[in-house]
């Protein structure tokens, strides 16, 4: 496997980030809110998927992490979310924190784990992706970085 590299995407220019969250049914309507890092993954095939983080302080939102269809099953996945932890640790983030309705298994394989929505610190509460964009029924996972 090659190498990936990432590109910060500028808040003006995420159509490309906005078609592939639409075209897997994710959220898109807080993109361009404040507080979100969003990034654009590649290799020498071209692009393998996006990523972003939400957030200040020492408990961050794992926003997304979305490998396109025809790029999954290689591992890309696991390298993509190991860069944006690494990326995490360097802004001081002591756990990160996520909702998903489909990837727990993934996510419970690179060691986060399940917890209770209510548990959850009033920053991570407060999202959007909390309160409104993903449903009572996703799951919620912690890793403490």
């Amino acid at each position: 496997m090659t190498a990936l590299r990432v590109t910060a995407l500028d808040p003006d220019n995420l159509g490309g980030l906005r078609d592939a969250l639409a075209a897997s049914g994710l959220p898109v309507a807080d993109l361009v809110d404040s507080n979100r890092a969003f990034f654009r993954f590649d290799n020498d095939a071209g692009l393998v998927g996006y990523g972003g983080l939400e957030g200040h302080g020492a408990d961050r939102l794992l926003r997304l992490l979305l490998v396109v269809a025809d790029r999954r099953g290689d591992g890309l996945g696991r390298a993509m979310l190991g860069l944006l932890e690494a990326r995490a640790r360097k802004l001081s983030v002591a756990r990160l924190h996520l909702l998903t309705n489909t990837a727990a298994p993934f996510f419970t394989a690179n060691s986060y784990a399940a917890a209770d929505r209510a548990t959850a610190p009033a920053s991570i509460a407060g999202s959007r992706e909390f309160t409104a964009l993903c449903p009572a029924s996703a799951a919620y996972l912690v890793k403490a970085l």
